[in-house]
């Protein structure tokens, strides 16, 4: 039986959602109707579950939610991942700091000759540059890491339209999908009565 790893992207991207249905709760409703007649297992770890339920209210889909998504964190002290795997976060971590203190001082030289109402447009247009060095494409937030680590654990199939956790998936072999099919998928696995 195959083991699907969900992010909450496949429920709140656009582009991912709508695959199932236009309306976000439609969306939901269809995945929970497809998935519950598959042989197939879906998990999200708890926080990621969590964060969901704040972005979205779902309701009297909550119970059907969880009957057909299982709820579950990876087994953090337990769980074994390849030291290369830390050393080429740790690299990649090192590598978005320090583009980001080049952005900074970039935009800081930039400062000293504006007026100081064009300084606020100025700090905008930084904290975009910043934030883009320093979160697109990484494993940014706990919860991306409990999606990494339940579907490593669980050998696992990624689901998620994150790149940075797509790209860090499969550095550690996870295996992928791409979520736009993920409706395909699960209409090829649906059971015929």
């Amino acid at each position: 039986m195959e083991v699907f790893v969900l992010d909450t992207s496949v429920f709140t991207n656009p582009d991912i959602y709508t695959q199932f249905e236009k309306d976000q709760i439609g969306a939901i409703e269809n995945f929970i109707s497809l998935a519950t007649h598959t042989r197939l297992s879906f998990y999200m770890p708890t926080s990621v579950y969590e964060e969901f339920t704040k972005m979205l209210e779902l309701g009297s889909l909550k119970p059907k939610f969880e009957l057909a998504v299982r709820i579950r964190s990876p087994r953090r002290f337990n769980l074994m991942v390849p030291a290369e795997f830390l050393y080429e976060f740790i690299e990649e971590v090192r590598y978005r700091i320090n583009k980001g203190l080049r952005i900074a001082e970039e935009h800081t030289k930039e400062a000293g000759k504006l007026k100081e109402e064009d300084v606020g447009r100025l700090i905008n247009k930084l904290r975009e540059k910043y934030r883009e060095a320093l979160r697109a494409g990484i494993i940014d937030s706990k919860e991306d890491l409990d999606v990494l680590l339940l579907a490593y654990e669980l050998d696992g199939i990624l689901v998620s339209g994150d790149e940075g956790l797509r790209s860090w998936a499969d550095k550690v072999g996870i295996k992928l999908i791409d979520p736009k099919g993920l409706r395909l998928i699960l209409e090829s696995y649906t059971i015929r009565s």
